[in-house]
């Protein structure tokens, strides 16, 4: 993966992920914790707890969502490193949660006209409130939705119609009829003359010409499977692709974590005879993309896969889960095994096992 030619923020020479504060400022609650402030990395208080609620941020690089409480009111605002406040009441909120900037950019909503648009870390707006919705930056790239209809099922909507274009954060389109896809790696950009031959690339013509490709971490995934593990199913190999530690539970029991050494060794028939079966033409199994979950890999070896807000970064390392369905009809237990995409190849990080045969 560090073979990958990466065009890094090209398409954004203003982006403010270049001028981004290097002293992070973390989080910490008051003696009742019921109110949250932040210290800088020597300790120092830069701003005394008073947020409350909605903030989900537990570190501060450039611009953050907080809201708190003022007399009987609540207020909830967009605040800058350099105490600038601004999108009063704009903060953008999805799954119960407002936004966690990337890149030194946050996304926020004009609660007037239900469109979103995004602040840089200054708090000067730079995509202007125009889209039915946006997806966070990645690689100075953001997939945008404009003129779609929001439709309401239940508790939750969706959006019907519209037309999607990837746009950077200049707010210029690069490829238009750009639909939305979560398997694409940003941080991979190439551009060409011609469509890419490689096979884990995705190739798209942008509206300059010329062909931008992405890897696809699906595609990369089951190249890498097929080429680096399945070929070799050694105890050494097994090891060597696989996490510091693994993540493993047994049916009803919680999830249990220890050195990578001792439970391949321990386990290794198992994983060998699992991964034996991916050889086979007849084995009932599928791969789907998840996240890295915050509330199990809590340690600090899995920090830098979560971003300010404790949230998963599976915009970069996503987890390819391999599901493998029991041979018998009537049982309906499955294993899993799990791989994390790092910066040294997709690691094995956690097992579920259907049976209680893990050790």
């Amino acid at each position: 993966m560090k073979k990958t030619l990466i065009l890094c923020l090209f398409l954004c020479l203003n982006c403010s992920v270049f001028a981004q504060n290097k002293d992070v400022w973390v989080s910490f609650w008051d003696k009742d914790s019921t109110h949250i402030g932040f210290k800088d990395k020597n300790g120092i208080v830069k701003i005394e707890p008073k947020f409350m609620g909605m903030i989900i941020a537990h570190k501060f690089e450039n611009i953050i969502a907080v809201s708190e409480e003022k007399g009987q009111k609540w207020e909830s605002y967009y605040l800058t490193k350099t105490g600038k406040i601004v999108g009063r009441d704009s903060l953008y909120v999805f799954d119960n949660g407002p936004d966690c900037e990337n890149e030194g950019f946050i996304r926020f909503t004009d609660h007037k006209t239900d469109k979103m648009g995004m602040f840089n870390g200054d708090g000067q707006i730079v995509i202007p409130a125009i889209y039915s919705n946006l997806t966070k930056v990645k690689n100075g790239m953001i997939i945008v939705l404009k003129d779609a209809q929001k439709k309401q099922d239940g508790e939750h909507f969706f959006w019907t119609g519209g037309k999607e274009f990837l746009i950077d954060t200049n707010n210029k389109v690069l490829i238009e009829n750009f639909a939305y896809n979560d398997d694409l790696n940003f941080y991979s950009l190439e551009k060409s003359k011609k469509p890419s031959k490689d096979p884990v690339r995705d190739s798209f013509l942008g509206v300059d010409g010329e062909y931008y490709s992405f890897v696809n971490f699906d595609k990369e995934f089951k190249f890498w499977l097929k080429k680096e593990l399945l070929s070799d199913l050694s105890q050494k190999n097994i090891l060597l692709h696989s996490f510091d530690k693994i993540t493993y539970n047994k049916p009803l029991e919680d999830w249990i974590n220890e050195p990578k050494e001792k439970f391949v060794n321990n386990n290794y028939l198992y994983l060998k005879l699992k991964l034996q079966e991916l050889n086979t033409a007849k084995t009932d199994y599928f791969v789907s993309t998840d996240r890295l979950n915050p509330f199990i890999f809590e340690s600090i070896e899995y920090d830098e896969y979560f971003n300010n807000c404790n949230e998963s970064k599976d915009w970069l390392y996503p987890v390819k889960s391999i599901i493998i369905n029991p041979k018998s009809k009537t049982d309906f237990r499955q294993d899993h095994l799990d791989f994390l995409r790092t910066e040294n190849g997709y690691k094995l990080i956690s097992v579920s096992n259907a049976k209680d045969n893990l050790k």
